[in-house]
């Protein structure tokens, strides 16, 4: 067989083959053992009810291709299969994908949203009922269903799926969303029931800080769905939510929040109430409430258990409380198998963190993140709850009946279950660490939309951190439809504002009007990044008035001096030199921040219009991002090319939006490897300048430094949260102390993504794995082997197959290898080579290595602080001498120090009593006898 073609993939990949739009996009991938394997053309084919169809496409596209059959109607069912040819012939056809309609036709949704007649709390859970009937011949029965809260739907006694938190959440007045589940085999001929429990969730939250939080929505659920059942002879019934429902609010959910937790008593459980002949006639009878817009079919990943962790370590607390440890700060809900008499009460609090030996609950804020469950005394009972979620590693059990077993607790991973695509790894096992502590708080946080934290009293879609986020969260998992479906809510909102976008999406903080640069600015980074990663040119489309109305706004703001100045704005937020109790007080102008994004919407906005053929609009934006760059330059660059903010973020900017002129990048970058190396190589940057920092000391051939910086492991740094144990990104470079004890601020989380976009660099730059064209049609390698790691290499399952990268120190050279995909090639760009291309296939080249090693000269009191910095024992040297005298005198020395080339080392005693110079010309005498030099 010369290749094989692999099953088509289409669009938005949900389910079970689930399609929610009439013409999906089809995407495949060809497999062959010969180089430079490429496409010449493709043909598909459609089983659909019975019938086939068969389209051919020529050349060699194989990535969100155009649906060439006609539109999918309403519950249609089949398979797509495609073969692909190339130089030596046809593929057999491919196995077949499953395709199952989801969408609704025009006017099919008849349901009404149902509540509680008169709930006597708010944000009351509740269970709803219906009998029907199910005639002879059942061919099919479907159910759609969605909700001003969260719930779930049983047939017969039997849960519908394994979703969790259903339907997620949408700006509810703009936008619902519903699920489609086959639910046929659940059902019966004769009496059939259909039951719903429902909760809250994100609809009556309570929104807000400083004890000013109150209800966006609404203060009580309310659930909407529809049954249709056909028949073989082609007639049709619905049962849909309407006035003959019946409702109770007195079961087993006594509350359920997300902040707050879940309280269960199972002695109040009615176990037939969703089956058929179950008596109902103490309920009430349900209340209609208000519609909202016409739901329209999920288009993102559901979310579901995606994982189980058992108990590593039981812990018995000071106070003697009996704590879990997972082993792994993660996002979900416990799972209890527990024994005892009616009416005891299992209590669980769930925290990230211990702090002197007891759940570090003050980081939640205001959340309980408490579950209760209330036994009733019949058998072994398992429980986890249904209409919530916690973010922790560990848990505090309280009440629990007899001994305590640790096998009878599981923790449940819960996240929009997307499919993993991208890995990193190297020689050094705290990068690793760090790399897979991103993974897991990227997992925690996508969770039907792309949050800040998941723990506290918070857990919103805030538009900054996804921007940041994007890139590395586009490597890491399949992500293009879940953000392409938080997009379609962003544009939505910000429909209403005038082309201002929210600090939150959906924008419960009523924030829409107060434009802010690096969180708004998502409506731009993101539609550009899903084409560049995926291909996804449609989403492209449909975002671009959203592009342009922000990019719009903001050059109106910025008006005839083509600056964006004296605003609201969030700037470098936690730069680590910041107050506690104010992150945004950063060492960067946030006016020259917001300029800067400024810059770069424009310049996205203007690609977009060229990519789309809006050839007039290219042209302006292109014309309006000249304006900025040289408003820019003229307000913030000093003629001696020094940037006012001097500042590792402004540096950073410049160089990777593109700000700097060639005549300035050079320059900018020395200084910024200046600032660098000046501060400790410690991270000085906060949300905004992380991501950039390191691309932009490798691009401008500051590689050493950026190691420096990676490798780092005081604080701030990123390898210093993995020294402190951490199993997730954090918030704030120093969410915890030193000491243990958690940052003294009221803003602490310890599963964060945002500063975890370095993951980027690392895949992209010291791995060298990146797209050259949109969809990684070409490949980009190139790989920077970086002073004080041995190997490093990525991996990516990617639209067009596996590619690898990676590059390994051997003597005095370096082995690089590559995989490259059939149908796709590679741009190849190596040390001290000139460029080249590949076809696919796999390759290998040895370099001489770019960083090889120092010679290591004397260090003496009249070393200049810069090489001693540069120098990574001296510095291990010079730092245990001051430690030697009193760990208080190196932390300040650490904290004090500018790391400058016009100042000795003999300068950092001046202040410091003679034990000191004493203690540190011994370790000096011993580093350079190590050496051989004095």
């Amino acid at each position: 067989m010369p290749h094989v073609a692999d099953a088509p993939r289409l669009e938005y990949g949900l389910d079970g083959g689930a399609v929610p739009i009439a013409r999906p996009r089809l995407s495949w991938r060809s497999r062959a053992e010969e180089p430079d394997w490429q496409q010449s053309a493709a043909e598909i084919r459609l089983d659909l009810d019975g019938e086939e169809h068969l389209a051919r496409v020529d050349g060699d596209a194989s990535v969100f291709v155009a649906w060439p059959f006609a539109d999918l109607t309403p519950r249609a069912r089949g398979t797509v299969r495609v073969r692909t040819e190339g130089a030596s012939g046809w593929s057999d056809w491919s196995q077949p994908a499953p395709l199952i309609a989801t969408f609704l036709g025009s006017g099919e949704w008849q349901a009404h949203f149902i509540g509680l007649q008169e709930p006597s709390a708010e944000a009351q859970p509740a269970q709803l009922r219906r009998e029907f009937e199910v005639g002879s011949g059942l061919r099919r029965a479907t159910l759609y269903a969605t909700a001003h809260g969260v719930y779930q739907a049983f047939v017969n006694g039997s849960a519908v799926d394994d979703q969790h938190m259903k339907p997620g959440w949408t700006p509810y007045q703009y936008r619902l969303v519903h699920e489609t589940t086959d639910v046929t085999a659940l059902l019966e001929e004769g009496r059939n029931a259909l039951g719903i429990a429902l909760a809250g969730g994100w609809y009556t939250e309570h929104y807000g800080f400083q004890g000013q939080a109150r209800p966006f929505y609404g203060t009580q659920p309310a659930v909407a769905g529809q049954l249709l059942l056909e028949y073989a002879d082609g007639t049709h019934d619905w049962v849909v939510t309407d006035a003959s429902w019946r409702a109770a609010g007195d079961g087993p959910w006594l509350t359920a929040g997300l902040y707050r937790g879940e309280r269960f008593d199972a002695s109040r459980l009615q176990s037939a109430w969703d089956r058929p002949g179950f008596d109902d006639s103490a309920w009430r009878s349900v209340a209609l409430a208000d519609p909202g817009p016409v739901p329209s079919p999920r288009t993102s990943p559901s979310v579901r258990v995606t994982q189980v962790l058992p108990v590593r370590e039981v812990l018995t607390s000071p106070s003697g409380k009996v704590l879990l440890d997972f082993g792994q700060n993660l996002v979900g809900r416990l799972r209890i198998r527990v024994v005892g008499e009616a009416g005891s009460t299992v209590i669980l609090r769930h925290a990230e963190v211990l702090e002197n030996g007891e759940l570090g609950t003050r980081p939640l804020r205001v959340a309980a993140a408490t579950d209760a469950y209330t036994l009733s005394g019949v058998g072994e009972e398992v429980w986890a709850p249904s209409f919530t979620f916690h973010g922790f590693r560990y848990a505090q059990v309280d009440g629990w009946p007899g001994d305590f077993d640790p096998e009878a607790v599981v923790a449940e991973v819960i996240g929009s279950d997307m499919r993993r695509t991208g890995w990193f790894e190297c020689s050094d096992a705290m990068v690793n660490r760090l790399h897979e502590n991103v993974v897991w708080s990227m997992r925690g946080n996508f969770l039907y939309l792309p949050t800040d934290c998941p723990q506290r009293d918070e857990r919103l879609g805030w538009t900054g951190d996804i921007q940041i986020f994007g890139p590395t969260a586009a490597f890491l998992h399949d992500s293009d439809s879940f953000l392409s479906s938080w997009l379609v809510d962003l544009a939505l909102e910000q429909e209403q504002t005038g082309g201002s976008v929210g600090f939150t999406v959906p924008d419960v903080l009523d924030s829409g009007r107060i434009p802010t640069a690096a969180w708004g600015d998502a409506a731009t980074v993101l539609p550009w990044l899903l084409h560049e990663r995926f291909g996804d040119r449609a989403t492209l489309a449909r975002q671009y008035p959203s592009m342009k109305g922000w990019t719009d706004h903001i050059l109106g703001l910025a008006g005839e001096r083509h600056l964006w100045e004296g605003m609201y704005q969030w700037g470098d937020w936690v730069d680590p030199d910041a107050p506690a109790d104010d992150p945004a007080r950063a060492k960067t102008d946030p006016d020259l921040v917001a300029s800067a994004f400024l810059f770069l919407s424009a310049t996205l906005t203007a690609k977009a219009a060229g990519e789309l053929g809006f050839d007039a609009d290219a042209s302006r934006y292109r014309a309006a991002a000249e304006r900025v760059r040289d408003a820019w330059l003229a307000e913030f660059v000093t003629p001696a090319g020094r940037i006012l903010s001097d500042a590792q973020t402004a540096y950073a900017l410049a160089l990777e939006f593109g700000i700097a002129t060639p005549e300035l990048a050079a320059g900018f970058g020395r200084r910024l490897a200046e600032l660098v190396r000046r501060d400790g190589y410690r991270i000085s940057t906060g949300f905004v300048g992380t991501p950039l920092v390191t691309h932009a000391l490798t691009s401008t051939g500051h590689t050493a430094a950026a190691a420096r910086m990676l490798l780092q492991t005081e604080c701030p740094s990123w390898l210093y949260s993995v020294t402190m144990g951490a199993t997730t990104v954090w918030e704030r470079w120093d969410s915890m102390l030193p000491d243990g004890s958690i940052n003294p601020g009221e803003m602490t989380s310890f599963n964060h993504y945002a500063l975890g976009s370095v993951a980027d660099w690392l895949h992209r730059v010291v791995a060298g794995l990146g797209p050259a064209e949109p969809a990684y049609r070409t490949v980009r390698v190139a790989p920077v082997p970086i002073p004080g790691l041995e190997h490093a290499a990525a991996r990516f399952d990617g639209p067009y197959g596996e590619i690898r990268v990676g590059w390994r120190r051997e003597g005095g050279s370096v082995v690089v290898t590559a995989t490259i995909p059939a149908n796709s090639r590679a741009e190849v760009t190596l040390p001290g080579r000139d460029a080249f291309e590949v076809a696919s296939g796999t390759h290998t080249w040895t370099i001489d290595d770019p960083e090889p090693g120092r010679d290591t000269a004397a260090i003496t009191m009249d070393t200049p602080l810069s090489a001693v910095i540069d120098d990574p024992a001296a510095y291990a040297a010079v730092v245990a001498a001051f430690d030697s005298v009193d760990p208080a005198v190196g932390q300040d020395f650490r904290r004090r120090t500018r790391w400058v080339a016009n100042q000795p080392l003999a300068s950092t005693t001046r202040l410091v009593s003679t034990t000191v110079v004493s203690a540190l010309e011994t370790k000096l005498d011993e580093l350079n006898a190590g050496r051989g030099v004095r």
